[in-house]
């Protein structure tokens, strides 16, 4: 892991005038692109070549300036801290940079010690725990005994999901399981994704550790052929499940259910202080709630999600925050303003 020491000696000879945000051109980044110029910061896209088309076709969404790359698991992060850049990472870098996020030479915005506890689920579920959240079982893939979701590591989209009943299945379905698949048992109920943003320097939100959380929106995602089956079942045909995420769709929940929401962010916020030195920025919950109301909070995003994507104007939570449009995206911009004016940028890069 780069020392810290290191990376704020970096953010210490930037000019600090001349910040930019720096994000792989995948997953959020229109809307980090676009939420950063609404706060008048620079963008760098780190683009494939096929891909910077895309990116032109979206005037005010694309980065102010490109830097292409052969692909996201090589990054010129050099060149990018002699342009004073932070880079935000989002699903598709914790996906395709593995573990070299330990070692990169560049101010990243966040702690990126959250990554590596996204990324092992085993250190994930020390994280939920630590924070006293009600979680799924997680079962013994020798002692499958109810409908149980195995899921792979890294942050897929949800795609290879598979839905066994017995260890027998695991066994003939999973003959090699990679090291960090997960078994949990199968909860039935509705999937929400509360979107949060911690800011350990604002006081304005729910007080949370030494700073506060916001809640920015919230989402429900679509997967694949799961979320329409019905159609298929109710005509006889058999389907083969699949969790492949393609989309997402806003959810404004019942207000009485907010103050646990609330509190659930907290929690993880406090634990993520306490096991790795904090969480600063946008992070996700992803939880299911019962017909009794409770909520199960099944993985944790330590980034940006691309369920915020549906929110560029901002949603009615963030509303009643700001009174203008804010996004997940133009917030990460706006903290990153705040910390640079009040000289606090070592708390929320690493």
């Amino acid at each position: 892991m780069i020392p810290q020491e290191k990376i704020a000696k970096m953010l210490a000879a930037y000019d600090k005038k001349k910040l930019k945000l720096a994000t792989l051109c995948s997953h959020t980044a229109l809307q980090i692109f676009y939420g950063a110029r609404a706060e008048g910061i620079k963008t760098i896209g780190l683009c494939t070549r096929e891909r910077k088309k895309f990116y032109d076709s979206f005037p005010l969404a694309k980065p102010d300036e490109y830097m292409i790359i052969d692909g996201f698991n090589s990054l010129p992060c050099e060149e990018l801290a002699a342009q004073n850049a932070v880079l935000v990472p989002h699903g598709s870098l914790v996906e395709y940079a593995g573990s070299s996020i330990n070692d990169l030479p560049v101010p990243i915005f966040g702690n990126r010690n959250s990554l590596l506890w996204e990324k092992s689920r085993e250190k994930m579920s020390h994280w939920l725990n630590n924070a006293g959240l009600r979680t799924p079982k997680t079962i013994n893939p020798q002692k499958i005994d109810r409908p149980c979701i195995v899921k792979f590591p890294g942050a897929k989209g949800g795609r290879g999901y598979i839905i066994v009943k017995s260890t027998d299945e695991f066994n003939i379905r999973v003959p090699n399981p990679p090291t960090g698949t997960l078994v949990q048992e199968y909860l039935i109920g509705v999937r929400a994704y509360p979107h949060y943003f911690y800011s350990p320097i604002s006081k304005a939100g729910y007080a949370a550790d030494s700073g506060s959380i916001e809640l920015m929106s919230i989402d429900k995602r679509l997967e694949s052929n799961v979320d329409e089956c019905y159609r298929e079942v109710a005509v006889g045909v058999e389907v083969k499940p699949s969790f492949t995420i393609i989309g997402n769709t806003p959810i404004v929940m019942r207000e009485s259910l907010l103050p646990e929401v609330m509190e659930m962010g907290k929690r993880a916020v406090e634990s993520a202080h306490a096991l790795f030195g904090g969480i600063p920025g946008p992070f996700c919950i992803e939880s299911i709630i019962d017909e009794n109301l409770n909520f199960y909070a099944f993985e944790i995003s330590a980034r940006i999600v691309a369920g915020t994507n549906i929110f560029p104007n901002g949603s009615p939570y963030s509303l009643y925050s700001y009174g203008e449009p804010m996004s997940t995206g133009r917030r990460i911009a706006r903290e990153l303003k705040l910390a640079a004016k009040s000289s606090q940028l070592q708390k929320i890069i690493y």
